[in-house]
């Protein structure tokens, strides 16, 4: 495996994911070679991380439209490890990797049933006001619901 530029020990990094959204490969998702077309992971990392917000709590208050703030991708980024096909059952991980003042990095990682890994990733995304633009510092209780696991 070549190196990943955002992972040291891939091993100890594998070991730090607990959360893991399921997704099956369906067969509009693959490209006339047969596998996983190369711009489907990010939908499955949207998936993923949409879930992983859920159960922190954040989605409930940032879908509704009264509510100031909202997140948005900022950068995201995908390595691919293996070729996926159809009809594939993968766990699609998303962890926290660091937060800033108003952003959060998140990383993720897709496996097969097995728990080989298929594919890495990395994001940052950003808390914004819906007004302005502007980005808006996570809170005390933002940032320690963020790192619970």
């Amino acid at each position: 495996m070549s190196r990943i530029n955002y992972i040291y020990h891939f091993n100890e990094w594998k070991n730090e994911f607990s959360f893991y959204q399921e997704v099956k490969v369906r067969f509009s998702e693959t490209d006339m070679f047969g596998h996983l077309n190369n711009t489907v992971p990010f939908v499955y990392f949207e998936q993923a991380r949409i879930a992983f917000f859920k159960e922190k709590g954040f989605m409930q208050e940032w879908v509704q439209k009264e509510h100031e703030t909202m997140p948005v991708v900022a950068d995201l980024q995908c390595d691919f490890m293996a070729q996926v096909y159809f009809d594939e059952l993968l766990k699609i991980y998303v962890k926290v990797n660091e937060i800033g003042n108003s952003s959060v990095d998140l990383h993720y990682l897709g496996t097969r049933e097995d728990g080989s890994p298929c594919f890495t990733g990395r994001g940052a995304m950003v808390q914004v006001s819906r007004k302005t633009g502007k980005s808006v510092p996570w809170t005390d209780e933002m940032k320690n619901k963020l790192m619970s696991s």
